[in-house]
């Protein structure tokens, strides 16, 4: 219905308007039912049917705009694609030499990393082990716990145990990799050495804790969509039937979300392989396969570890230097392989739960196929453990696993689920715990450190004594710059994915360049700053260096949430402005986009956060650890909160107090950028209803 009021045209939107979606209403969360087109966005003559009236000149105009619009949106999309292949590229040119010296293989599976010696030895198998059991490791941690949390927040949590676990979770995505491994440094690996009675706690066990608590946020957040993705017509008719809520969870919600559940766990084991920062704190870095395999104990270094101990200490275009290059070649495909595979999963996962109910069951098959699926899993599983361990560790596992099921069986339906439910209730707790003890940790022993000379002195005695206050102000600085840089082009390649693209080609291309730029580990970001920027384009280690490259990092951040922002906007909106004759332009620029604000701020805001907790992308590429001054120009390097802590925990000692209250610092900052995020879309999801 098309009205006017106050003598501009608006389209009015009752409850049963037909708005173009499917089950979609329409309405401002103010409380009136009408939506205003602004006046600018009407044909020049006033008249709500003369779309095409206006002079040849105007119309030129108007399509000159349209065109010139259209263009720099899709400039501003295929960014991505452009940055994916730069980045590629350069990394796969430097490190093409030594491929060529050592051979692919020999690079690949010798034995030895040792660069530096005489002769030079060029074999990553250690780092690819490392990498992989501390990501098996971290795995082995996180996916219960995580599965778990998700089946609570998704099943079970009353609507205000869910308000209070959801932020908590989303909070430990936000806590920076470089205070988990600052905790992980004081606190992990003082308490495994204690424990367990050796020199150092500094190992594959202590890395693979603290990747395992990193990846749960990923991990949590993706199966829950899963898992309330499920219909509910699947539990309603399951509980119909007499099964109890644990059996109707079990039976029928998890294998129903299992692609959305693998997808998760596939991006949380992404999320581990990439991490750089908090493992060389902890990881003991030796570049040796644990003996016997299982020794958890050992020290291991991986491959983002070995990037970040010694891309900066090696002499540029020697065998060393591109072989640092061939080890982050190797890393970025095995990380694109990873977010491929999660993508894919995820696809899947769509069309089945876009499917009709009817063709929604067909994943079951019969009862025989199962069967023998889990006894191929069973054996599998068994001579995996074997060779890990022994045959009489993978015994008694397995002896263990066979009573526990005997014991299921005989036990009575509604005792294993409060049984079950206990152990779920027991893991969100369990997180909740590891939530607290980071937090009281830093808190309690930052506290102290904190006054107005910490907060804007600069440091003295290497870090000892004085403060933070350039390193506050060069955060600040990098943030602000790499936001000037993303925001437009994140938006504008979020409004022509969502606005001017269908289904097809190009747009599939462009996603999956999206996809693959937000898979990029952070230290391969900073390599490509440092190869492209620092020496290619000659900006050296400088201020303006570090900005493009987390501007490079955050952008799929900031495509993700601001084309989920736009989705929210109901199609009744923009055909009721068409259909009053503004342009496609005229449409996203004062009918879309001004509704969508609060979810392009809240991405801003998280991409803000996380471009304040970055240590590996600026490590080669902006910082110095101490500088009086702040600096006068863009080309000259800056201090920064994450590196300034970075080098106080791992290459100063007696500066305990100031690491304390660095880190302080740091997670106040960050996570109180997270926190106004979190207000800002609950605010959002109460106040706005179309």
């Amino acid at each position: 219905m098309v009205r006017v009021m106050e003598g501009r045209p608006t389209v009015s939107h009752s409850e049963n308007c037909h708005t173009g979606e499917e089950g979609t209403g329409s309405g401002i969360a103010d409380g009136k039912d009408t939506h205003t087109i602004p006046s600018d966005t009407m044909p020049p003559d006033g008249n709500l049917g003369s779309a095409g009236s206006g002079t040849a000149r105007n119309r030129f105009r108007r399509q000159l705009r349209e065109g010139t619009a259209r263009v720099l949106l899709f400039c501003s999309a295929v960014f991505a694609v452009v940055a994916v292949f730069f980045i590629i590229f350069f990394l796969a040119r430097n490190g093409y030499p030594i491929f060529e010296q050592a051979g692919v293989w020999n690079f690949l599976t010798g034995g030895v990393w040792n660069p530096t010696g005489a002769p030079p030895q060029y074999g990553i198998f250690p780092l690819i082990a490392g990498t992989l059991l501390v990501t098996l490791g971290a795995m082995a941690l996180a996916i219960p716990l995580g599965i778990a949390v998700a089946v609570v927040l998704a099943e079970l949590a009353p609507p205000r145990v869910r308000a209070v676990m959801k932020p908590a979770i989303e909070l430990l995505a936000g806590i920076p990799s470089v205070v988990y491994g600052f905790f992980g440094l004081i606190v992990l690996t003082n308490w495994i050495r204690i424990t367990f009675d050796v020199p150092s706690g500094e190992s594959w066990f202590a890395a693979s804790v603290l990747l395992g608590i990193m990846a749960l946020p990923t991990i949590v957040s993706v199966s829950e969509d899963a898992i309330s993705a499920v219909p509910r017509s699947y539990r309603e008719g399951s509980l119909a039937l007499g099964a109890t809520r644990w059996q109707t969870i079990t039976g029928v919600v998890i294998p129903g979300a299992l692609s959305g559940i693998t997808a998760a766990i596939i991006l949380g084991m992404g999320r581990a392989i990439g991490e750089t920062m908090a493992v060389i704190m902890v990881a003991g870095n030796a570049g040796i396969v644990p003996e016997p395999l299982w020794n958890v104990l050992s020290p291991v270094r991986t491959l983002t570890g070995t990037l970040g101990i010694e891309m900066g200490e090696v002499a540029v275009g020697s065998a060393h230097y591109h072989a640092l290059f061939g080890v982050a070649v190797v890393l970025l495909a095995i990380t694109l392989l990873v977010n491929l595979l999660a993508r894919g999963i995820l696809a899947r996962m769509s069309e089945r739960h876009t499917a009709t109910a009817s063709r929604g069951v067909r994943w079951r098959g019969n009862g025989t196929t199962t069967s023998y699926a889990y006894v191929g899993l069973g054996i599998g599983a068994f001579g995996v453990l074997t060779a890990a361990t022994d045959i009489l560790v993978a015994a008694v596992v397995a002896v263990a696993l066979l009573g526990a099921m005997y014991a299921r069986n005989r036990i009575s339906p509604k005792i294993s689920e409060k049984i079950a439910f206990g152990f779920l209730y027991a893991a969100a707790g369990v997180v909740l715990f590891i939530l607290g003890v980071i937090l009281f940790d830093v808190v309690y022993n930052g506290m102290p450190a904190l006054s107005w000379e910490f907060l804007t002195a600069p440091p003295s005695n290497l870090g000892r004594a004085g403060g933070v206050g350039p390193a506050i102000l060069g955060t600040l600085y990098l943030v602000g710059g790499a936001i000037l840089f993303a925001l437009p082009l994140g938006i504008g390649a979020a409004v022509y994915l969502n606005e001017y693209t269908r289904k097809g080609r190009i747009s599939e291309i462009i996603r999956t360049g999206v996809d693959l730029l937000n898979g990029t580990p952070s230290i391969v970001f900073g390599l490509f700053g440092f190869a492209f920027l620092v020496l290619y384009l000659d900006l050296g280690v400088s201020l303006l260096a570090g900005q493009i490259t987390l501007a490079l990092m955050i952008l799929p951040t900031i495509i993700r949430t601001t084309e989920e922002a736009l989705k929210s906007i109901p199609g009744g909106v923009r055909e009721g402005s068409l259909a009053l004759g503004a342009t496609p332009w005229q449409t996203i620029r004062r009918v879309v986009l001004p509704p969508a604000v609060p979810g392009i701020l809240t991405g801003t805001i998280l991409s803000i956060g996380r471009a304040a907790g970055e240590t590996a992308p600026i490590l080669f590429t902006a910082v110095v650890f101490s500088r009086r001054l702040l600096p006068t120009s863009v080309l000259e390097p800056v201090m920064a909160l994450p590196y300034h802590l970075f080098i106080l925990a791992t290459s100063v000692p007696g500066a305990r107090d100031n690491q304390y209250g660095t880190a302080l610092v740091l997670l106040v900052l960050v996570v109180a950028i997270y926190l106004i995020a979190i207000v800002i879309r609950n605010h959002y999801q109460k106040s706005v209803r179309w």
